[in-house]
């Protein structure tokens, strides 16, 4: 059985404090678990988790991947700006034009998210996380809709976007040209399996769409997943079935 989206997960240097500031600007459930393991928990039960773990490694440029937020006015996203900068975020200039209706913002790990204007019809059928907008290239969007089994929203010059079929946020890819890659990923995702599925059959399916194995020397993590790459580098898990 195809593997789903279980969550997206944040390598951070306070993986606690970060899922606290997460927490607070998107209203999510916190999961109590170990110190080096906080859990965000959509309210939306066919959403995915956010998911903190420990990871020490410096941030080198901006992230592949980042959270659109959705607002239903102005002053709905001047109330999540003010949010952000409460629980420990700021704002950043990564060139963004004045004229631009979005603001752009970084968390306290650096990690850079935009608070998208209301009236934006891409993300009109999402939630409160409208997007993750990755850097990436078409053919890793053809690649994760045949993975998860999502559905094309968006597949023009090259630009592609998935959505599951339940809705929610989308993941979008903007096409060429696509940034070295350089160092480990903050952002990835973590896929998950029914009781019962065969994950060696599921990796297989996932090498044969255009994934390949990490090269870490071992099998596992420490969290028991299976590290795998995605046709453009970028890293993935896969857990153990439930």
């Amino acid at each position: 059985m195809t593997s789903q989206l279980f969550a997206i997960c944040f390598n951070a240097t306070r993986p606690a404090g970060l899922a606290r500031f997460w927490g607070g600007v998107l209203g999510w459930e916190p999961l109590t678990g170990p110190d080096d393991d906080a859990t965000l928990l959509s309210p939306d039960p066919e959403g995915f988790r956010i998911r903190f773990l420990p990871g020490q490694e410096p941030k080198t440029g901006q992230n592949r991947a980042h959270f659109d937020l959705t607002s239903t006015s102005l002053g709905d996203q001047q109330q999540t700006v003010a949010r952000t900068l409460e629980f420990g975020g700021k704002h950043i200039d990564v060139g963004q034009l004045p004229e631009e209706g979005h603001v752009v913002l970084a968390d306290p790990d650096g990690n850079e998210f935009c608070v998208i204007e209301p009236g934006n019809k891409f993300l009109a059928d999402t939630g409160v996380i409208g997007a993750l907008a990755c850097d990436g290239s078409q053919e890793v969007g053809y690649f994760w809709s045949e993975a998860l089994h999502w559905p094309l929203v968006w597949d023009q010059d090259q630009e592609t976007a998935i959505q599951s079929p339940h809705g929610g946020t989308k993941i979008t890819w903007g096409g060429p040209p696509v940034a070295p890659k350089t160092g480990t990923n903050r952002l990835y995702f973590e896929l998950g399996l029914p009781a019962g599925a065969d994950r060696d059959a599921e990796i297989g399916r996932l090498i044969s769409l255009g994934a390949a194995l990490a090269d870490t020397g071992r099998g596992e993590d420490e969290y028991g997943r299976v590290l795998m790459l995605d046709p453009d580098g970028n890293e993935f898990a896969v857990q153990r079935p439930c």
